[in-house]
């Protein structure tokens, strides 16, 4: 892009926020009252429903865990609806721009409105106001819901673009994934190493676990990835963490360590690969990263017990993902959700640690069979609801010898009912495993249903009742006085 374009950019930005605070401010005072919040935490779970919360507590009860969701035990909670400005089921581009903006835009579009015009942020705005700001994401930091909080493009796909706007922004702390395109090897029109960028434009670079722990304010910006990113550059599921991996909670207290000060901040917290899991249709993982998620809100609200009338605290999801339902027909009422603590390894984990290489060495069924009990506890001689019938046997057989072939499925294929574009074995062991449990799944990819919203602190109270996505950016901004 030219000087003259990035100029004219930075104009629209501008003008689209002036024109976004004209907006909010001239209808607040009757709409919302006064509140004033100094410290800000907004946490996004992608694709987090009300299922997948309803799951992960009852999963707790279940394990014979004393522990309530800190989510669940905030004071308000609204229902809050998704839709994109031209579906209905959304996508994390168009609910994380509108939850950004306050502002509907188009699936597949970051930080602009339906016509493509730029729209600032609640972290623009707020950083114009002298806020400190965190971007924080298990998934890579320039992905969509993240990107839509401080980048302006007409396709989230833009990621070596997304890239150098992270890298050209004044935010004060992005942790989380690392950057899927940062060099342009993906981009029509390179533009440099943007990781090199952000270093020149201030930013320290830490990307171990020790170097992370051990960031202070004197260390300016900070861009904190995760050392290990084994997938699409994001985080580990939470199951597959080890003790070299930061947790979503321990970067979001790095953050409030970092940004704790006047005039206060603003800090999202996205839990992105709750959303991966239930795509995949893997409900330990999903449920294991929900829980990994609700510890870092719990962060922020033993940091709110210190400053009880100063913070707000908003947890809600871009939208339900893969139609989570708490029941199966096959268990009719039964539920017994503990039986996901025998699996191991999320669904990823177990295709490229395990049963890729396994593929690869042609090994037999009955050989697969005994991965199976030993990553998921199913077998045909394994105890109570873990047994194996003969009829699952073979619908495991089915899908080993489709694994085998190699096939990838794509929607009005045959087996894409039955697998989505995953490994069919893989596929097929976590829907056997979730069918005992009792969870069943209607879709590899999003739903329309409403998320729940859930509040605390100052101005909590706004987030009560039902409002539209675009309705939370509104919210937060007049809490926030931008």
């Amino acid at each position: 892009m030219s000087r003259c374009r990035r100029l004219t950019w930075f104009i629209a930005v501008l003008f689209a926020g002036f024109v976004t605070v004209s907006g909010v401010s001239a209808q607040s005072p009757a709409a919302y009252g006064c509140v004033k919040a100094k410290y800000v935490f907004l946490f996004i779970g992608d694709g987090l429903g009300m299922p997948q919360r309803a799951a992960a507590t009852e999963f707790l009860k279940d394990s014979g865990m004393e522990r309530r969701l800190a989510m669940e035990a905030m004071p308000v909670h609204g229902v809050t609806a998704t839709r994109a400005a031209d579906r209905f089921i959304t996508g994390s581009a168009a609910a994380g721009t509108a939850m950004a903006t306050g502002v509907k835009t188009n699936i597949g579009c970051i930080g602009v409105d339906a016509s493509l015009r730029p729209v600032a942020t609640l972290a623009e705005r707020a950083k114009r106001e002298g806020f400190k700001v965190g971007i924080l994401s298990s998934v890579s930091i320039d992905h969509a819901t993240p990107a839509a909080f401080y980048a302006h493009e007409p396709s989230r796909s833009m990621y070596h673009e997304i890239d150098h706007a992270l890298a050209a922004s004044d935010i004060d702390f992005f942790g989380g994934g690392g950057l899927k395109d940062p060099e342009g090897k993906k981009s029509e029109a390179p533009r440099g190493d943007a990781l090199a960028a952000a270093k020149a434009n201030g930013f320290t670079v830490a990307d171990s676990r020790r170097k992370i722990m051990d960031l202070g304010k004197g260390d300016g910006r900070v861009i904190a990835i995760n050392p290990r990113l084994p997938d699409g550059k994001a985080m580990p599921y939470d199951m597959d963490r080890n003790r070299k991996d930061v947790s979503l909670a321990e970067l979001t207290q790095k953050a409030v360590e970092l940004l704790d000060g006047d005039p206060g901040f603003f800090i999202m917290v996205e839990g992105g690969k709750i959303d991966w899991a239930c795509h995949a249709n893997d409900a330990a993982a999903a449920i294991k990263d929900t829980l990994a998620f609700d510890d870092a809100v719990a962060v922020a609200v033993d940091f709110a017990a210190t400053h009880p009338d100063e913070t707000l605290i908003v947890v809600t999801g871009d939208h339900e993902c893969g139609g989570l339902a708490l029941g199966f027909s096959g268990t009719k009422y039964a539920t017994s959700y503990s039986l996901m603590n025998h699996q191991t390894k999320s669904h990823q984990a177990f295709f490229d640690d395990v049963f890729a290489g396994y593929l690869k060495k042609k090994g037999s069924f009955d050989g697969a069979m005994k991965l199976v009990k030993a990553h998921f506890g199913l077998a045909p001689d394994a105890d109570g609801p873990l047994a194996l019938k003969p009829f699952e046997v073979a619908e495991l057989k089915r899908a080993f010898d489709a694994s085998l072939r190699g096939e990838t499925l794509k929607p009005g294929m045959a087996d894409y009912m039955l697998y989505g574009s995953y490994d069919p074995f893989t596929m097929q062991l976590t829907h056997l495993l979730n069918r005992k449990a009792g969870l069943g799944w209607t879709t590899y990819s999003h739903t329309g249903v409403p998320v729940l919203t859930s509040a605390s602190g100052a101005g909590a109270s706004l987030f009560s009742g039902c409002y539209d996505n675009t309705d939370i950016a509104k919210k937060i901004a007049h809490v926030m006085n931008l």
